[in-house]
């Protein structure tokens, strides 16, 4: 811990952007984790085929049931805005898997692109006080006593090196987290355009039947 605190207090004022970022890019992601992966998140395959079973039935009523037991899920959510109007017409059951689609995608990947977005600016900050540093040890050269020299050599080189490898340590777990982030996301609105259509699919054809 002490390390760690003159390695701060060594990295000068673009240390305290830095940390500001990794605060809030923990914090976006750390939302965005658990949103996606406890809340919206479900077994797609497994739980069509409960809803498919159910509805081939004639039992709407359980499969509406099932999506309210997992009405945080996305893909439930979308689910049960079919089934509410699985006996209306074709054209009112597509309406409303659709309409329910639009309100559940944008929430999937919402501000999954900020967490990359901080990581970014943690590097560029970095790469900023690299530069401050950098000129503070010409400065140092080519003004400071002699006698004074190598130590106002080395506070410079420690705000480029420190800066640098804070922006860095900040960011590459934050562009990682994203990546995993995203893959999720994706996973899960991959997974609700799939089975809503089929459900869709399912749906109108109980209709046809009559």
């Amino acid at each position: 811990m002490d390390d760690f605190a003159q390695f701060y207090q060594a990295g000068g004022f673009f240390m305290h952007p830095i940390a500001l970022c990794a605060v809030l890019g923990a914090g976006v992601m750390i939302e965005r984790f658990i949103f996606l992966f406890f809340r919206f998140n479900i077994n797609g395959g497994q739980f069509f085929n409960q809803v498919q079973k159910l509805v081939m039935a004639n039992n709407i009523d359980r499969a509406i049931k099932l999506c309210n037991a997992a009405d945080k899920a996305a893909l439930a959510r979308v689910m049960k805005a079919g089934l509410t109007r699985a006996n209306k017409s074709e054209a009112d059951i597509a309406s409303a898997i659709e309409e329910s689609m639009l309100e559940v995608t944008p929430a999937i990947g919402k501000r999954i692109s900020m967490i990359a977005a901080i990581g970014n600016i943690a590097t560029l900050l970095g790469l900023l006080g690299t530069i401050f540093g950098m000129i503070d040890a010409f400065d140092a050269v080519a003004t400071v006593a002699a006698d004074q020299r190598s130590q106002a050599l080395a506070k410079g080189i420690g705000i480029a090196m420190n800066t640098t490898g804070f922006g860095l340590e900040v960011a590459i777990p934050l562009l990682a987290a994203q990546v995993f982030i995203q893959g999720l996301a994706k996973k899960i609105a991959d997974e609700v355009d799939l089975y809503a259509v089929k459900l869709e699919n399912l749906l109108a054809a109980r209709v046809r039947q009559g």
